[in-house]
């Protein structure tokens, strides 16, 4: 087994010799790039250089890599757009191969989890819906999932899908229980993408390029699942969810940690050889602010996600840790992608510099897996109970 080193070693050789080339020539847009041509190309050079797929269990062909161990690699892999998939850890199939590994049972393992982990199939996550169905309030869950003789037929719509089309399953999250706003009740179903019942009923235009399979929306009309592709228990869908959304949220910020330091190193390559009012752009005060601060939001972000990842490596569930991490996160790495595209001036915003590209992917990282306000919302509640029964203020 290579040292943790030797992986990040290597994936920064695969990722700047065989994609940066690729993604730069495409502006990141996976698509007008080669779509899954392009994915069993590039996999398949990960594949040859042992890389793929490095968190996945091990008896499944994975290297196992733990949270801790996973953010040096996978931050490397993000340096480039299409380097995590690349590695097969892009979500939403990384956070998949982590929800799996932990709920799956043994046949289910084999007929989806191997698949996944060798980067022969990708998947979704069917769990957001249109309004008033879930999205960052999973509870209002309205998609239904009714028991019948030898399983289950499944009833909504879903939104947002990242990855849906072309997926050779998805995990779809239905209500076998209770009401919209009532605790519990929902389920994790496993169904091929090919199901009788399942429409992909259009791709969403949005302003990020680089996710294979798009953000799509999908309806399912009377999709029969059978029990054994019931996901974990009945009714416990909740709370398996949290079994992946803290290490998913904080995969996420490996990974744009790694595009976001890329922005950072050439808008100051960038400012050390622009001239302007006779001296270089980055002995000016102002440019010397903005080289400043990235630096220290993108150690801030490492240091939180290290302190993150941690606990959930200590087997803690880490909610507050990992709200905090992805709040701060989110917003600090599109300050170094903002910051670099002012540095860069009108190169900033053009596709000769990939700094603008990256703004345009990153943004989208304070909305998804919780926008910043619902975990801000979430912990100034958490801060309100633990605090907020002291006698007095002091």
């Amino acid at each position: 087994m290579p040292s943790n080193q030797e992986l990040v070693d290597a994936t920064e050789t695969l990722v700047r010799t065989h994609v940066l080339p690729i993604d730069d020539e495409f502006d990141g847009d996976v698509e007008a790039a080669g779509g899954e041509e392009l994915r069993g190309r590039l996999q398949a050079l990960a594949r040859t250089a042992g890389l793929l797929t490095p968190h996945g269990p091990v008896d499944l062909g994975g290297l196992g890599l733990n949270m801790g161990e996973r953010a040096p690699v996978f931050e490397a892999a993000g340096y480039s757009l299409f380097g995590p998939m690349a590695l097969n850890v892009n979500a939403p199939d990384e956070g998949n191969i982590h929800l799996l590994d932990h709920v799956a049972s043994a046949t289910q393992r084999e007929r989806y989890l191997r698949p996944l982990v060798a980067g022969e199939w990708r998947s979704a996550f069917a769990m957001t819906e249109p309004a008033p169905g879930a999205g960052s309030d999973p509870g209002a869950l309205l998609t239904r999932a009714v028991k019948v003789a030898g399983g289950w037929l499944i009833t909504g719509r879903k939104r947002f899908i990242t990855g849906a089309d072309g997926a050779g399953f998805l995990i779809i999250m239905a209500r076998t229980s209770g009401e919209p706003d009532t605790p519990g009740g929902a389920t994790m179903f496993l169904a091929p993408s090919g199901a009788n019942g399942i429409t992909l009923v259009r791709h969403l235009s949005t302003m990020d390029r680089s996710m294979l399979g798009g953000h799509c929306d999908l309806t399912f009309d009377d999709v029969f699942v059978s029990d054994d592709d019931v996901l974990g228990e009945v009714d416990q869908g909740f709370a398996y969810a949290q079994v992946r959304l803290g290490p998913a949220r904080m995969t996420h910020v490996m990974r744009w940690t790694g595009a976001a330091q890329r922005a950072h190193e050439v808008a100051v390559c960038y400012a050390t050889q622009r001239k302007m009012f006779g001296s270089r752009l980055s002995d000016l005060g102002m440019a010397q602010q903005m080289i400043a601060d990235n630096e220290i939001d993108l150690a801030a972000t490492r240091a939180l996600l290290r302190e993150a990842c941690a606990e959930l490596d200590a087997g803690e569930r880490a909610s507050k840790a990992t709200s905090i991490a992805k709040t701060f996160s989110a917003e600090a790495l599109n300050r170094v992608a903002d910051r670099s595209v002012q540095l860069c001036g009108g190169l900033g915003i053009s596709r000769d510099l990939p700094v603008a590209k990256i703004a345009r992917e990153l943004r989208p990282f304070r909305i998804y897996d919780g926008p910043s306000e619902v975990h801000r919302w979430s912990l100034a509640k958490r801060a309100a109970r633990q605090y907020g029964q002291s006698e007095s203020p002091r």
